[in-house]
């Protein structure tokens, strides 16, 4: 007898509790949107297939030729941050095995969405070796121009490359 009546509230308890959930609003698990960076993994970033899209996409606020040859022509020094919507990319400094030294930073900016001259904007800063320890940063424009000058050369180069393909 006591095992029915321990048994009926334990039949009561659990009619409560499920009675107490049939009004909850029980919802999965929200997985976050947008695209994921292929650099973090986060959201907030670029599908890498998006690399190859049109320059005229909604996804990118700046070039894709001019982006994806600034990442090709930077990948000589390590990266140090990369903002795919801000369209800036750092380096770390870098010495140049021709030149133990000196050692150069980069910082690169794609500031348009046309494939112009005007959109792509490099600074390199040099430092040189001063009793063991580096001098004052001061600019290589010269050396910035030269590296402006590869990376419109090799956006355009993707951009007749992919043209050719197209039409083949």
């Amino acid at each position: 007898m006591k095992t029915i009546h321990s048994l009926a509230a334990t039949l009561v308890t659990l009619g409560f509790i499920l009675a107490g959930c049939s009004g909850a609003d029980i919802q999965p698990v929200a997985e976050e949107e947008g695209d994921v960076s292929f650099l973090t993994g986060k959201t907030g970033g670029l599908k890498i297939a998006d690399f190859g899209a049109d320059d005229k996409s909604d996804s990118m606020p700046v070039n894709a030729l001019l982006w994806r040859a600034s990442l090709e022509i930077a990948a000589f020094v390590p990266l140090d941050d990369v903002d795919t919507f801000g369209g800036s990319i750092l380096t770390e400094w870098y010495s140049l095995a021709e030149r133990p030294g000196e050692r150069i930073k980069l910082m690169i900016f794609v500031v348009g969405r046309e494939l112009r001259s005007d959109a792509i904007q490099v600074r390199v800063f040099a430092q040189q070796a001063d009793n063991g320890g580096w001098g004052t940063a001061t600019r290589d424009d010269a050396l910035a121009s030269k590296i402006e000058e590869l990376i419109l050369t090799r956006a355009r180069e993707m951009r007749a490359a992919s043209i050719a393909e197209s039409t083949e």
